[in-house]
């Protein structure tokens, strides 16, 4: 339909050539977004939190600061999504694995992640800030919705997600690589079975 009218337009060439630009568009949007998340990653594990500046993160991502701030107003926003990004890449990591083996990848990758432990190093109120995050957050949400999943696909009951996040949420403040494995083991031993539904 057109927007003046309300009549659908004679001619459908058009709004198919449309459609295909948006797509693409959207396209690449989303990869300029993966690229200034991948450029603040590798500068936060290279100088820290506060040594990286949006000027930075554009350079970094070989794209315009513009348009660094067509996506981010600011470095809180930049820091929130790249929070939210690496939580989905941990979790796609543990899809397919059994439950103890998805703890432990995910608990290694928190305990050995470069640019958390350089926050923890240099910025400890930052990493204080991230773990006391509201529960509401949108990485906290992210996190749990997860950690549902990946219960969920292991067989267990998905609203143990908050138990599992706040047990990973340990590893950002404490980290122990070499004892990930056999915490995992112990922590999945003691996560509720899925609940069976009664007729």
């Amino acid at each position: 339909m057109t927007r003046e009218t309300g009549e659908l337009p004679l001619d459908w060439s058009d709004v198919e050539r449309t459609r295909g630009t948006r797509v693409r568009a959207g396209n690449a949007m989303a990869r300029t977004r993966a690229s200034l998340l991948d450029a603040a990653v590798r500068l936060i594990a290279e100088r820290g939190t506060r040594r990286t500046s949006m000027t930075d993160i554009a350079q970094a991502a070989g794209i315009a600061k513009g348009t660094l701030y067509n996506h981010f107003r600011n470095k809180d926003e930049v820091f929130a999504a790249l929070v939210e990004a690496e939580i989905a890449l941990i979790a796609d990591e543990c899809r397919g694995l059994e439950l103890e083996d998805a703890l432990a990848v995910a608990a290694i990758r928190l305990d050995t992640h470069p640019a958390l432990r350089r926050v923890a190093d240099d910025d400890p109120a930052a990493l204080a800030a991230l773990v006391g995050a509201p529960l509401e957050a949108a990485g906290w949400r992210v996190a749990r919705a997860c950690a549902a999943d990946v219960l969920a696909a292991c067989g267990r009951d998905p609203r143990g997600a908050e138990l599992v996040v706040r047990w990973l949420a340990s590893h950002l403040a404490a980290p122990d690589p070499d004892d990930a494995e056999a915490s995992a083991r112990l922590f999945a031993a003691v996560l509720p079975l899925r609940v069976l539904a009664t007729v």
